[in-house]
């Protein structure tokens, strides 16, 4: 094993915690605490970036970091999935710290150091996760994800948000706790290890009822999936500052949970037992429903805020359906979402970000003709909006093409009809929004004289809609990341 990947991997996952210590103590300095986070931040991309090279040649760098009992280490290997989802962590916390220095600096925000401290921690964690070499390690770094991100979720500090913490900690705990726990417990238990292979290791280990049963303790204890009706922490958590809404909706948090359910699926479940086993296919319905059903509420919403999360409610059940469709492109397609929402929706969040910092507004139905006066955010909200539609020239048609054929792939009708009715309910919820910024007239009593916000917030938003483009345009290594998780075989 190459001693050097291995270095890199404790890299990758100890820098930002120590970052954390140093941001800590400059406290008193708030450019240098700033400086360290930027510099953690493109560190941690860097380093990332030296392993790519390796998973991409067929390699997967492992390193076992402690064994706590025999056959049962703390390990961490760096799969394709994992690679993927560590590169677009590692790539959007630069741009999220770029951008929170804008946000945190001109809303004046409290608690900027603990902000950064989390998080920090909260980067760490996800690298743990991306690279998890076993159930174990995985449960380890998800439980100090939910953790680490508390704070975040009730910075503020009133009664909103202590209360939007108890729902956020309450659902997460008890569900990790309750299922996620053990599932991994039975787990061992049928087949003596934790360990992510290929094909999964429950083929011939468990069957029938016992093995739905697996399953819904698996995909409902993976709450920060959201699947309904354990959702109600996402749109609870809003209101926190929009930075920790990008880490919750695009950075980290929703993003660990779709990513290991496709883990799951995929190294421990594997494709071809469930496509064998009768009843397995309820979890496609339930992601279904899930689909329409937040796409319906997120109609409703005027804040803008809540309609972006339910719109991720929506858009992360696409990556379940698209795995439950267990068909090869399919799961492509579910890999590519992880990348496509993640610049989609960050890009969408910076931009009500922007909004709420230059003009203080935070409602739709108070957007006509903001896009004459904030060009840039709503140019950037526009690539945003249509990405998450699916269309071209974005991301979002990239993975929902895939998703499509492997639904006709495997004769999947009722996955092809809900792809179809949600993406026309997503049009239906952005639509009218870019309608009204570019075309209505601004209510007469509306403040002309705002314009953009700071240019850090400015540059970020408009960094992460080019990169939506971009991997529209240049999809090779995230795509041949996704196929080499199917062997390179659709």
């Amino acid at each position: 094993m190459n001693l050097a990947n291995q270095q890199l991997i404790l890299l990758a996952i100890f820098l930002p915690l120590i970052a954390s210590i140093f941001i800590a103590f400059s406290d008193k300095k708030p450019n240098l605490r700033e400086g360290i986070s930027l510099i953690a931040s493109l560190s941690l991309l860097a380093t990332v970036l030296s392993l790519l090279p390796s998973v991409l040649a067929g390699e997967q760098p492992s390193i076992v970091l402690l064994e706590i009992v025999p056959g049962l280490p703390i390990t961490f290997e760096l799969e394709p999935l994992g690679m993927l989802f560590a590169c677009v962590a590692a790539l959007l916390w630069p741009v999220n710290t770029l951008y929170s220095i804008g946000y945190m600096r001109g809303n004046k925000e409290k608690h900027q150091t603990r902000f950064y401290v989390c998080f920090a921690i909260a980067l760490s964690s996800t690298m743990g996760i991306a690279m998890a070499g076993n159930l174990l390690t995985l449960f380890i770094c998800y439980e100090i994800l939910t953790l680490s991100t508390y704070p975040l979720v009730t910075h503020k500090g009133n009664e909103d948000a202590k209360k939007a913490g108890r729902v956020y900690l309450g659902i997460l705990l008890s569900t990790s706790i309750g299922f996620f726990l053990l599932a991994i417990l039975w787990t061992w238990h049928l087949t003596g290890t934790l360990d992510f292979k290929a094909g999964g290791i429950l083929s011939g280990k468990v069957a029938g009822p016992e093995l739905i049963i697996l399953l819904f303790l698996f995909m409902y204890g993976i709450g920060k999936a959201a699947m309904m009706p354990i959702h109600r922490w996402l749109p609870a958590a809003m209101v926190a500052p929009t930075p920790v809404s990008a880490l919750l909706h695009a950075v980290a948090v929703v993003k660990a949970g779709v990513f290991s359910v496709v883990k799951i699926v995929v190294y421990i479940f594997g494709l071809d037992t469930l496509k064998l086993s009768a009843g397995a296919d309820w979890i496609l319905w339930l992601a279904g429903f899930t689909i329409i059903t937040a796409s319906i509420i997120a109609l409703q919403q005027d804040n803008l805020k809540r309609r972006l999360a339910y719109s991720t409610i929506s858009q992360l059940s696409y990556v379940i359906l698209a795995v439950f469709i267990l068909a090869p492109l399919s799961t492509v397609g579910a890999a590519l979402h992880i990348a496509a929402h993640a610049f989609g929706k960050i890009t969408l969040f910076f931009a009500a970000g922007s909004i709420y910092t230059a003009a203080h507004k935070t409602n739709i139905s108070q957007l006509n003709g903001i896009g004459y006066r904030m060009p840039w955010t709503m140019s950037a909200f526009t690539v945003g909006a249509i990405s998450m539609i699916g269309l071209p020239p974005t991301a979002g048609f990239l993975s929902k093409w895939y998703m499509l054929m492997g639904a006709f792939q495997e004769q999947q009708m009722v996955a092809v009809l809900i792809i179809i009715a949600s993406t026309l309910l997503n049009a239906a919820y952005f639509i009218p929004i870019i309608y009204a910024a570019w075309f209505k007239q601004p209510a007469q009593d509306d403040n002309a004289a705002h314009g953009e916000a700071p240019w850090a917030i400015v540059m970020a938003l408009m960094i992460t809609a080019s990169l939506t483009l971009l991997l529209f345009v240049f999809p090779d290594i995230p795509l041949q990341l996704a196929m080499s998780l199917i062997g390179g075989n659709p």
